[in-house]
């Protein structure tokens, strides 16, 4: 679906999901497309706006990836933003230059002419930059809308067409008014309707599914976290009792965890669930195994062992669900073939339908996580499911640093029960991305009972985010980590010692592996 919603022209910037979230954020819908597309598929698919993203390249270099120009020719709303501007100059005749000195950071921004774009903002304002080019000349058919000390041309508009351009960031937090300013694109300039939300998606969403699975059974993988939660919920107002869900319990997942997800979809909510207990075989596998991609690579392959397994034995299944979400889908590869630059790969995206000879359904692929959470409250999902906090796919085999070993895993399971239930006796659970302990593979000294220990180290993250992409450390009080470290101190056979992770993402990541 795009007709009336945005295109967003992916041309490599890290910023593009916070633009698409800032689109969906006023109900409109969006995508992110590749550079490559030209005018006349973009001219049936009938955007309402295009939106060019920021980019690491250079205009004037040789492979910088750039736009068919007839595009600028179909009447539709277009707005360049830091690259897509400079894209934009260079393409309408202008001039761009690299910067005597990188632009990076706060600027306030003054408005020369407010036009629709900035339309009932302040003369004045901060806006955030991050570009070495710049336009030092700004083409004959355009007029100056904003400038900064550093930028003359911070904003600039065609004078005919509706095509408008700004150097500095509108999408993240740090410019002030800038979501005011996409709103003003969407609705003054490019006319869009609201009508992207929960409801509308899971009405077109069920009839797609419909006419995708027309016949056959479908499988899931069941992990009970949030995405495959609610892909689970969706797919099952769908097609009911021909969805499987597989639950294949590894060993390495959180303290009763098997006993809720059966608790809940089997007798709770009626589903097709099939329960395999198969934390011995991956212990096994995982026997002396240290490098986290050592890890996640067995684990995912012992899983699909046993998934297609227990497959088989349904009959006639045709189809594969995965919660795959658009964060993984951009963080994996670029959305939809543009050439952000791959940050990680996800255990979910791609390589289980090839495997299994089955057609792949994934009915979140284009949601953030806020939106799948109001999906899942829109079918009715209990708060306390939607908003567990995420856990990753190897689970506790990663929060272990070094081998995995049962022993270590009953440490880490114990310890980690200890600091979840204390941050939410604190009322902290839910004002959190996610808290969790990891399992140093260093021991300290300690003395406990007049005695020498020589014992583990846990390392307690928590962190606050909107969507994963970012992170800041969590600045608990200081009462509830004390209360976190005494108990698992005390409590925890193996561990004397518990440090607190005060670093954020980026530059470091969420997970320690």
């Amino acid at each position: 679906m795009i007709k009336g919603g945005i295109l967003i022209i992916d041309y490599g910037s890290q910023y593009n999901q916070l633009i698409a979230r800032r689109v969906r954020e006023n109900n409109v819908y969006c995508r992110i497309v590749p550079p490559t597309l030209n005018a006349d598929y973009i001219r049936k698919i009938g955007p309402a706006g295009i939106i060019l993203s920021g980019g690491p390249a250079s205009v004037y270099d040789d492979k910088g990836p750039t736009i068919d120009p007839a595009v600028f020719e179909l009447d539709i709303p277009v707005l360049g933003i830091c690259y897509g501007m400079q894209l934009i100059v260079k393409i309408f005749g202008g001039t761009v230059k690299r910067s005597p000195k990188r632009e990076y950071g706060r600027a306030r921004l003054h408005i020369d002419k407010r036009d629709k774009l900035f339309q009932n903002l302040p003369k004045s304002f901060i806006s955030w930059m991050s570009h070495g080019d710049y336009a030092a000349r700004m083409p004959d058919d355009f007029v100056r809308l904003a400038h900064t000390e550093n930028s003359g041309y911070a904003a600039i508009a065609h004078k005919s067409k509706k095509i408008f351009c700004v150097q500095f960031h509108p999408e993240v937090a740090h410019t002030e008014n800038g979501l005011k300013i996409i709103a003003n694109f969407l609705f003054n300039i490019s006319s869009c309707k609201k009508n992207w939300t929960m409801r509308s998606f899971i009405k077109r969403s069920v009839q797609d599914i419909r006419d995708a699975v027309s016949e056959g059974n479908v499988v899931l993988g069941l992990s009970g976290g949030v995405d495959s939660s609610v892909t689970a919920v969706l797919l099952h107002k769908a097609i009911g009792r021909r969805l499987y869900c597989i639950f294949v319990d590894n060993g390495v997942v959180r303290k009763n965890e098997a006993k809720k997800v059966r608790d809940l979809f089997k007798k709770h909510l009626g589903m097709n669930l099939i329960q395999v207990d198969a934390g011995k075989r991956f212990l096994r596998e995982l026997k002396g195994v240290t490098d986290p991609e050592k890890k996640r690579k067995i684990i995912g392959r012992v899983f699909i062992r046993i998934f297609e397994k227990e497959a088989k034995k349904i009959g006639a299944v045709k189809y594969l669900a995965q919660g795959t979400l658009y964060p993984d889908v951009i963080e994996s590869v670029s959305a939809f073939g543009g050439p952000s630059a791959v940050i990680k790969s996800h255990h979910n995206v791609g390589g289980l339908p090839k495997k299994m000879g089955l057609k792949l359904i994934e009915p979140l692929r284009e949601l953030f996580k806020d939106e799948v959470r109001e999906l899942g409250k829109e079918l009715g999902m209990e708060h306390e499911v939607l908003w567990r906090q995420p856990f990753p796919g190897p689970g506790l085999a990663i929060r272990i640093i070094g081998d995995v070993t049962e022993e270590r895993l009953a440490v880490l399971r114990e310890a980690d029960d200890i600091l979840v239930n204390e941050i939410k006796k604190a009322g902290m659970y839910y004002k959190l991305w996610q808290s969790f302990g990891v399992l140093l593979p260093i021991k300290s000294v300690g003395v406990m009972g007049d005695e020498r220990t020589y014992e583990n180290v846990l390392a307690i993250r928590a962190v606050t985010s909107q969507d994963g992409m970012t992170a800041d450390w969590a600045k608990l009080p200081y009462d509830l980590i004390q209360n976190i470290a005494s108990r698992i101190i005390s409590e925890v056979k193996g561990v004397n010692r518990v440090v607190y992770d005060v670093s954020s993402k980026p530059p470091s990541t969420i997970e320690w592996e």
